[in-house]
């Protein structure tokens, strides 16, 4: 899991930060900081819900492919 922001959609309501303190920082007059971009997987369901209640949706998840894994060509 990795998560990006859209720094344009984001007004710093705080939401992710209530949602995942350890994942999400909001500044007092600013926009949201990730704080972790790759949380663990005990992280997962608090930043999916971050992601869900973001009221601009300004954030969204980016699965990074597996590279334990071998590339077919």
């Amino acid at each position: 899991m990795r998560i990006e922001v859209d720094a344009d959609l984001c007004q710093g309501h705080g939401v992710c930060q209530d949602e995942a303190p350890t994942v999400f920082t909001v500044p007092k007059r600013g926009t949201v900081e990730i704080v972790d971009p790759s949380p663990g997987a005990d992280e997962h369901a608090a930043v999916r819900a971050a992601i869900r209640y973001c009221p601009t949706r300004a954030l969204s998840i980016t699965d990074e492919p597996d590279s334990s894994k071998g590339t077919h060509r």
